[in-house]
C-alpha cells in the first residue's frame, strides 16, 4: 500500500512536470505576440513572468494577464523560445498603435527642406503664385501615408475573402507608387512610399 501511494505521488509529480513543460513550450506567447482581450482590446506581450504576461494594451496601458487566461483572441503568436530583441518588440507595439489607435510616429523631413517654401506658379502671369511652407506640405503627405498604412492593416485584419484583400491591396500599392515622387522630402529611407517592384 505504501509503495502504491509513493508510486502515485511520483506519477503525479512526473505528470505535473510534463504539464509544466507543455505549458512552457506549447502554450506560452512570446514577446511581441499580438492579442485582443474582451475587456482591454488590442495589445502586445512585452514581458513574460512565471505566472503572467505583461501586456501593453492600446487603450488601457500595461496590464498583467495570467498565463492560463484563455478568453482572449490571439492575433499573432510569436513562440516564447524565439529570441526577440527589445527593438522588435517595440516595432510590434508601434504597429499595434498605428493600426488600432491611429497614432503616428514622428517622421522627419530631410534637412535640405527645413524652412523651405513650395511655390505653385500658375501659367497665367496675371494670377498670384501660392506659397506653402514645405514642412506643412510634408505633414499632409505623412498623414496620407499613415492613413494608407492604417487602411492596409485594417484590410488585412478584416473578415473579407483573401481574393478581395489582394484586390484592395493592389490598389493601395498603386497609390503608394503614385506617391513615390514625394520620397525626396523624407529624411529616412524606411519612411518612403514603395510601389510595385517589377
Amino acid at each position: 500500500m505504501k509503495h502504491n501511494v509513493s508510486g502515485r505521488l511520483q506519477q503525479n509529480r512526473n505528470q505535473s512536470k510534463l504539464d509544466n513543460m507543455m505549458s512552457d513550450e506549447d502554450a506560452v506567447l512570446g514577446i511581441g505576440s499580438r492579442v485582443n482581450h474582451p475587456a482591454y482590446g488590442d495589445g502586445v506581450v512585452i514581458r513574460i513572468h512565471k505566472a503572467a504576461y505583461e501586456v501593453c494594451f492600446v487603450k488601457f496601458g500595461i496590464k498583467d494577464v495570467g498565463r492560463s487566461y484563455s478568453q482572449w483572441e490571439i492575433i499573432e503568436s510569436i513562440p516564447a523560445q524565439e529570441i526577440v530583441s527589445f527593438n522588435e518588440a517595440e516595432e510590434a507595439l508601434v504597429k499595434i498603435l498605428e493600426a488600432f489607435s491611429d497614432i503616428s510616429r514622428v517622421v522627419e523631413l530631410g534637412d535640405k527642406w527645413d524652412g523651405g517654401m513650395m511655390t505653385l506658379q500658375p501659367k497665367d502671369t496675371s494670377l498670384k503664385a501660392k506659397e506653402i511652407p514645405i514642412d506643412t506640405f510634408f505633414h499632409k503627405i505623412v498623414m496620407v501615408r499613415d492613413r494608407l498604412r492604417v487602411m492596409e492593416q485594417r484590410i488585412n485584419s478584416s473578415k473579407i475573402t483573401d481574393e478581395e484583400k489582394i484586390n484592395l491591396q493592389q490598389y493601395i500599392t498603386r497609390i503608394y507608387g503614385s506617391l513615390t515622387t514625394f520620397n525626396v522630402l523624407f529624411r529616412h529611407k524606411e519612411d518612403y512610399f514603395v510601389g510595385d517592384k517589377t
